[in-house]
């Protein structure tokens, strides 16, 4: 049995499939769909919704109805509503829209980054500066996703040096948080200790979010490694949708209801209502056209209970 909830260790799980999953979908999602869903996630628990992403049509036609989602959703106002922007013209639309948060992301690994933004790690660097110039001075908070800090699929191991100074280098243009993203599923428990005590060390005044992929079945591991360093924020997928293109085999990210189940089965308070989400879960395979990773929506919580055989006399 959990215990009561006063004495539990706040927890706080943000969901991105309204954007990490959705973005990777082959058949495109209606915009009624996507409202529908992102206003069910508002009512779960959760303390962060990545609702959508502002970066070109052409780039990422899968959410290219960005502005018609963010102003029809129903907002809670216990959820922070973050958004994905790439640059000034993207902060721009999304600072029209109402965002509470923009979202910038590049990668830690120059090849990575080449690949997936057409750019210098430097060209991005110089790019986010200057998201973050029109963004300071508003209530929009800045978070940044560094991609490949825990391995590329192309270059190897990531030295845990280079995480650390371009943290080091955002914190000082004064952003909000910083999201260490195991883009393709390379990390490892000890690796994600040692990353994450050393960021809340040497940058206590950041919010610090850990963002997992399940591509090599080690992202429920990674979160306990995560907890033990201090790290108390995580993103999720809803039924464990996403991907990543330049690592062949690369599954989605850590699904949310499989996250949310351990944690709550370890005693910790993560706010969200599993049944409810289990719930909304049910309807993706249908909203995406295939089937999802979701071993809890197969299986059913620990505790579900089947008929005991008819043994007979």
């Amino acid at each position: 049995m959990n215990e009561p909830s006063a004495t539990r260790k706040k927890l706080y799980i943000q969901d991105v499939a309204p954007r990490d999953g959705f973005q990777n979908e082959k058949q495109f999602i209606e915009t009624q769909d996507k409202i529908d869903f992102i206003n069910a996630l508002s009512q779960s628990g959760f303390a962060k919704i990545e609702a959508t992403s502002f970066t070109s049509p052409k780039a990422i036609p899968a959410l290219r109805d960005a502005e018609a989602v963010m102003h029809q959703i129903e907002r809670n106002p216990d959820v922070v509503y973050t958004v994905l922007v790439p640059n000034v013209r993207g902060a721009q639309r999304a600072l029209e829209c109402n965002v509470d948060e923009v979202n910038l992301v590049m990668s830690v690994s120059e090849t990575h980054n080449r690949a997936n933004l057409r750019m210098t790690r430097e060209q991005s660097f110089e790019q986010l500066s200057d998201v973050v110039s029109v963004v300071r001075g508003s209530r929009v908070a800045v978070n940044v996703s560094l991609s490949t800090v825990f391995g590329c699929p192309m270059e190897g191991d990531i030295n845990a040096f280079d995480v650390l100074e371009l943290v080091g280098r955002f914190a000082a243009l004064g952003v909000d948080g910083v999201t260490l993203c195991d883009t393709t599923g390379m990390a490892y428990p000890t690796q994600v200790g040692k990353i994450g005590r050393e960021v809340r060390r040497l940058f206590p005044d950041l919010t610090t979010t850990l963002h997992f992929h399940n591509t090599r079945g080690m992202a429920l591991a990674n979160t306990l490694a995560a907890l033990e360093a201090g790290i108390d924020r995580f993103d999720a997928s809803l039924g464990g949708l996403g991907g990543c293109p330049y690592a062949p085999g690369a599954s989605g990210n850590v699904c949310t209801e499989e996250l949310v189940h351990m944690l709550e089965l370890m005693g910790y308070d993560t706010g969200v209502d599993l049944a409810r989400i289990l719930g909304i879960a049910a309807t993706l395979p249908a909203l995406v056209g295939h089937d999802i990773p979701s071993q809890i929506l197969k299986a059913g919580p620990r505790l579900t209970l089947h008929p005991a055989p008819d043994f007979g006399g």
